[in-house]
């Protein structure tokens, strides 16, 4: 482990982001929550070194993070099947030319307590607030018996699913390697420039400035964590993702506004692996490294909650289903999800209509498979939905031996496979590493909370993750250099990645691997280019 260094970062221009009360249900959120203030030369801290002890399924520390799913004050509604669902919400789908006094009719008819306000942006569905007592699923099993409506669902819960010259290249970065990108990079050194790739995820640290909130007592697993008021926590860029003017369309779901800041470190990991920059003597490489990202913020992590953003950590599926549309519309060609959780074949509607009008517009859909097989290997939502569109596919995780990684969901909707590692019998050299924020400074709460302080994020370094979510984004970055080749048709693009793929287990496609382990180099030359 080299020493740490200090870099400095600045931003090219001053902005101030306008501060207004919390929107309530089923209004547009169009200007953040959070006190915040972009500012000029605010500096970055690179630790020039690795962690690979976090974060990883099955590791203390990954269990002691699984449990801040706790830290909500309102429970979510356990169904009788088991799914999580959100307390007081239904989504529901009128039926074209519905009118809104039959809407209200069918909603009073069907709950006392059922209201609806105006629509949400970017949604093609209606947002029904009911009693938080109120079984969602049942209400929305009869919404949907009728024939004016389309769809009706409870809103599910999805969490987070982890030859260069740069430093740790070969030191560390056995993926890449393992899905021949050196020889895919000779004959694509574009890697995806004219291609825009929309991370739906925890949001990205593209940008820096000053955040100065209020931060109250939260509760994390049971620990009351008492309130530090008026706090200034500084927030740098990651360098290594590139200048500003490489982000394009930045939207937030979660505190609302344009500036979808990470404060949990998983989205801007995950945008590492896509298009970290390559072949500049600093630090790791990433898959496509000239594309253009597109930063969306639709999971919370816990600094959110307690920054008043939300009311539990994760997500749910109208706020995905919205942010996939938002892509769609903005400009984006492919979209990486890491993200998921059980939920039973075809229960989120919203989701499938979302990745439907998503690939329509001509966007590739990339989803984690999961990360649940030793948790009763569930079926996994939205990544089922995948084996039912032509343009959106599934991932699956192998280790550096190229066997499934063990924590790997298994089922008909795998479709690919990628490097996503294992924290079990390769030590550090089972990680996938790219830059994020140094968690020592971030998950305070992580402490005794006699210890707790304000979290930096303004200290970076090379945290190695493993899991579906770090498969997911090799996959959308070797799409976006297929797509920079002029294959843009996203069914088009899932054929080829599948058809090239290296097949492993058992022949032909199965339900760990599906259709076997991407290939860069292949894939490219399978469409008759010289290299």
């Amino acid at each position: 482990m080299s020493s740490s260094r200090v870099l400095l970062f600045s931003l090219a221009a001053a902005v101030a982001v306008v501060i207004v009360s919390v929107p309530g249900p089923g209004q547009a959120q169009e200007a953040s929550r959070l006190d915040l203030i972009l500012g000029l030369g605010l500096p970055a801290v690179e630790r020039d070194s690795v962690s690979f002890a976090s974060r990883a399924p099955g590791s203390p520390e990954a269990a002691r993070r699984r449990a801040v799913h706790s830290i909500s004050a309102i429970p979510d509604f356990v169904g009788e099947d088991g799914a999580r669902y959100r307390r007081g919400r239904v989504i529901v789908k009128f039926r074209a030319g519905v009118s809104m006094p039959t809407r209200l009719s069918a909603l009073s008819m069907t709950s006392r307590s059922a209201s609806m306000s105006s629509r949400p942006d970017y949604a093609n569905f209606d947002v029904v607030e009911i009693d938080a007592n109120e079984d969602p699923a049942a209400i929305a099993r009869e919404l949907s018996k009728r024939p004016d409506v389309e769809y009706a669902q409870p809103s599910h819960r999805v969490h987070t699913q982890l030859v260069p010259n740069d430093t740790f290249y070969k030191r560390l970065q056995w993926n890449l390697p393992l899905i021949d990108l050196e020889r895919a990079w000779d004959i694509q050194p574009q890697a995806g420039s004219s291609i825009t790739v929309a991370v739906i995820d925890t949001g990205v640290a593209y940008t820096g400035g000053t955040l100065t909130p209020t931060l109250p007592a939260f509760t994390v697993d049971g620990v009351l964590y008492p309130a530090l008021g008026r706090v200034t926590i500084p927030y740098a860029a990651a360098s290594q993702l590139g200048p500003a003017s490489r982000f394009v369309a930045p939207r937030d779901f979660v505190c609302g506004g344009t500036t979808p800041l990470d404060f949990d470190g998983h989205g801007t990991h995950v945008s590492g692996t896509i298009g970290q920059l390559t072949n500049d003597e600093i630090g790791t490489a990433g898959v496509a490294f000239n594309v253009r990202l597109m930063p969306i913020k639709a999971l919370a992590s816990v600094w959110d909650v307690a920054l008043g953003c939300a009311t539990d950590t994760g997500g749910f599926d109208d706020d995905i289903a919205r942010a996939i549309r938002y892509a769609a519309d903005n400009g984006a060609k492919v979209a990486n999800l890491s993200l998921g959780g059980p939920g039973p074949t075809g229960s989120s509607p919203v989701m499938e209509d979302a990745i439907k009008y998503a690939v329509g517009r001509g966007v590739f859909i990339v989803i984690a498979a999961g990360n649940d097989f030793e948790n009763g290997n569930p079926v996994e939502q939205p990544a089922e939905i995948a084996t039912r569109v032509q343009g959106a596919v599934s991932v699956a995780a192998v280790d550096p031996l190229k066997h499934r990684s063990y924590f790997s969901s298994t089922g008909t909707w795998v479709e690919l496979s990628a490097p996503g590692g294992s924290d079990r019998g390769f030590g550090e050299a089972g990680y996938i590493f790219q830059q994020t924020f140094d968690y020592d400074f971030t998950d305070t709460f992580l402490l005794p909370p006699a210890r707790l302080t304000a979290p930096r994020f303004d200290v970076f370094s090379y945290i190695g993750y493993v899991g579906t979510s770090q498969a997911a984004p090799h996959v959308a970055g070797v799409a976006a250099m297929l797509m920079q080749q002029g294959i843009t048709d996203p069914a088009a693009v899932e054929a080829a990645l599948e058809k090239f793929a290296t097949d492993l287990g058992d022949p032909g496609r199965d339900s760990l691997y599906g259709f076997g382990l991407i290939e860069a180099r292949n894939t490219l030359r399978g469409l008759g280019l010289a290299k």
